[in-house]
């Protein structure tokens, strides 16, 4: 398989590892402003930057290159990104997290979250802790983590910094060198708190499942997500 990496930095060096690890090929490695051919590519992988993200699916779209995006913050296009891939009949698949354990965690979070649904004694708050360099606050998987919940309680919305109201889910986000990656969902009582966590040891979870994402979107048509690559939810 042919991969365009969108994006050359951390994680695209990470996700050429282990591309080149399970036989495949890197035949473009594009920074923010590099003009390339697309076409040259079986299947594209962007974690590129939020201000480049949608010219970068546009492009692989438009092209007839099936399009992995792993890069957060620029999801006021996802509509855009989605009519497109259909309008084209196109291929596309957008996570805030390529990471197997953090879908399941995504999973486990929707469950807890129905669980304590009707429980009014606890209020939910969320962290999320991300090395000095990531662009985005909160992350993309703390907003999917909030959205998940949203889904399945009577919360509404998800703040940043806020105190847990009826109606809002508090996010801290704090930046701390070096840390690939830690969510934390709570759910505090005056008796007890429930707890659960994901903490990445390091960058190569999340490229593995761009990876498998990759190798799993080839001869596909449509839009989709990691559920439906691992098969789970």
């Amino acid at each position: 398989m042919k991969i365009a990496l969108l994006g050359y930095g951390r994680m695209g060096k990470e996700i050429e590892k282990i591309a080149i690890s399970r036989g495949h090929e890197i035949v473009i490695r594009k920074d923010v402003d590099d003009t390339i051919d697309i076409s040259l590519a079986d299947v594209a992988i962007d974690f590129s930057i939020p201000d480049a993200a949608f010219k970068n699916i546009s492009n692989c779209i438009n092209n007839n290159v099936p399009v992995i995006s792993g890069t957060t913050g620029w999801l006021d296009n996802y509509k855009d990104a989605v009519a497109l891939c259909e309008e084209k009949k196109g291929a596309f698949i957008y996570a805030s997290n390529y990471s197997v354990g953090v879908n399941i965690f995504f999973e486990l979070n929707k469950q807890l979250a129905k669980m304590m649904a009707t429980l009014e004694d606890y209020n939910i708050s969320m962290e999320e802790i991300h090395h000095t360099k990531k662009l985005d606050a909160p992350s993309g998987t703390a907003i999917t983590l909030a959205e998940g919940v949203i889904e399945n309680s009577s919360k509404k919305n998800w703040e940043l910094g806020a105190i847990s109201s009826e109606e809002n889910i508090p996010i801290v986000a704090k930046r701390i060198p070096d840390v690939p990656g830690t969510h934390t969902v709570w759910y505090n009582s005056e008796v007890d708190t429930i707890e659960i966590k994901h903490t990445a040891h390091n960058r190569k979870g999340f490229a593995l499942g761009a990876v498998i994402a990759a190798e799993w979107i080839l001869d596909k048509t449509g839009v989709f997500t990691m559920k439906d690559v691992l098969n789970i939810g």
